[in-house]
C-alpha cells in the first residue's frame, strides 16, 4: 500500500527507509526537501540517487492538497476549502490569519465532528474520520506554498476535535515542532478541545509547552448541556478538575472560550458564575462573538454587551479578551464539506 510520508516523524521515517533496504540516514535529507525546501515531488529531490526516488515514487506518495475554493476577508484572512485527495472526494477547511506578530493558521483535525455543538456549523457536517498526521501537516504546506509566506503559529481550532484524533494530533505536532520538521516552536501551537476529560488528563502527561484551549460558553451545566453535548459526559466539575490537574502538571495558563449568545449565556449573572468558576485559575478567557448559523438556534450578543461582559471579567480580576471577528468578501463563511460536493451555508462557522 502505497503511505503518505508526511505521516511520519524522523525517527519513523528512518525504520519505513530501512524496510526498503536504504540508510536511515537519508530520512534527513527527505525531510529537509519535504520541510526546508518545500518540494513537492520526489523528482525534486535531486541529491537523491534515481533508485531511491523510485523507491519512494513506489512506496510512498506526498499527500498533496488540492485547492477547490479559496476566500478572502477584508483583513487579509483566507479561508481555503481543500480537496485532499484520497480517493473519497473528502474536504477540508483550514484558515490563514495575519496578525501584527506574524501568520497563524487555523487547522481541521477531523473531517466533520462527532461533538454536537449546537452553535458551532461544523455540526452539520457528517463525520468521516480523523486526518492523518501528514494530512494535519500538509494544511500548513499547502497554504505556505499557495501564498509564500511562513507559518509562525498554529491552533487547532478548525473542523473536527483534536482530542477526539488524539495520536494523530500529537504525531502531527511531533513534525511541526521537529527541528528537522516545520521547527515551529510548542509555545506557537494551541490545541482547543470542547472538554474531552480524560484526554485532557493524557495531555497534561505529556508536558508539552503548546497552549490548551477550553471551550466552556458557560459555568452552568444546564446550559452548557444544551449548547454542548459531551458536558452530559464530563460536567463542569469534572472538566474543572482536569483543567487544574492540567495546569499544575505544566504550570501553564489555559484559554477558556466563551461564545457570547443573546439571551442565553451573556447576561451579569453568567459573568459572575464565570468569574466564582475560575477565581485563582492560572486562566485567561477568550471571548467569541459567536456566529449566526443556519437553522441555529443561538444568535450572537450585541457588540456592546459583548464589552461589558469582557470588562465586567477584567474589573473582577479575569483576564479576558475578544476574539477578533473575520469579514469576508462572500456572504458565506464555512462549506458544508461532504464528499465530492459542497454548499455554501450562509453566515456560519466559528472558524
Amino acid at each position: 500500500m502505497i503511505k503518505n510520508i508526511k505521516n511520519y516523524s524522523l525517527e519513523e521515517l528512518k525504520d519505513e527507509l530501512k524496510k526498503i533496504d536504504e540508510k536511515p540516514y537519508r530520512a534527513e535529507q527527505i525531510y529537509e526537501w519535504i520541510y526546508k525546501k518545500k518540494v513537492e515531488s520526489f523528482e525534486e529531490m535531486t541529491n537523491l540517487s534515481i533508485d531511491l526516488r523510485n523507491k519512494l515514487n513506489t512506496n510512498f506518495n506526498m499527500g498533496l492538497f488540492k485547492i477547490v475554493k479559496k476566500l478572502e476577508s477584508s483583513d487579509g484572512t483566507k479561508k481555503y476549502l481543500f480537496d485532499i485527495n484520497d480517493n473519497k472526494g473528502n474536504l477540508i477547511e483550514t484558515v490563514l490569519m495575519q496578525y501584527h506578530h506574524g501568520y497563524t493558521i487555523c487547522v481541521s483535525s477531523q473531517i466533520g465532528c462527532r461533538m454536537g455543538c449546537k452553535f458551532c456549523a461544523s455540526t452539520g457536517i457528517k463525520f468521516e474520520r480523523g486526518l492523518t498526521a501528514g494530512e494535519i501537516v500538509e494544511q500548513i504546506l499547502a497554504i505556505e506554498n499557495d501564498t509564500g509566506v511562513t507559518i509562525s503559529n498554529i491552533v487547532f481550532m478548525g473542523i473536527g476535535e483534536p482530542l477526539d484524533n488524539y495520536e494523530n494530533v500529537m504525531s502531527a505536532i511531533k513534525i511541526l515542532n521537529s527541528p528537522k520538521g516545520l521547527n515551529i516552536g510548542a509555545r506557537h501551537i494551541s490545541i482547543s478541545t470542547s472538554g474531552i476529560v480524560p484526554m485532557i488528563y493524557k495531555l497534561a502527561d505529556e508536558k508539552l509547552q503548546c497552549t490548551l484551549s477550553v471551550s466552556l460558553h458557560s459555568s452552568n451545566n444546564k446550559k452548557r448541556s444544551e449548547m454542548m453535548p459531551i458536558n452530559n459526559s464530563y460536567p463542569i466539575e469534572e472538566l474543572m478538575k482536569a483543567c487544574k490537574y492540567y495546569i499544575k502538571k505544566t504550570n501553564k495558563r489555559i484559554s477558556f472560550e466563551y461564545a457570547l449568545a443573546k439571551d442565553n449565556n451573556d447576561n451579569l449573572q453568567d459573568a459572575k458564575d464565570l468569574i466564582k468558576l475560575l477565581k485563582g485559575m492560572l486562566a485567561h478567557v477568550n471571548l467569541i462573538p459567536i456566529n449566526n448559523i443556519e437553522d441555529g438556534k443561538y444568535i450572537k450578543s450585541t457588540n456592546e454587551n459583548i464589552m461589558k461582559f469582557r470588562d465586567y471579567l477584567n474589573d473582577n480580576g479575569i483576564v479576558a479578551t475578544i476574539r477578533r471577528e473575520l469579514r469576508f468578501r462572500y456572504k458565506c463563511c464555512v462549506w458544508s464539506v461532504k464528499k465530492t460536493k459542497f454548499v455554501i451555508l450562509k453566515r456560519g462557522g466559528n472558524s
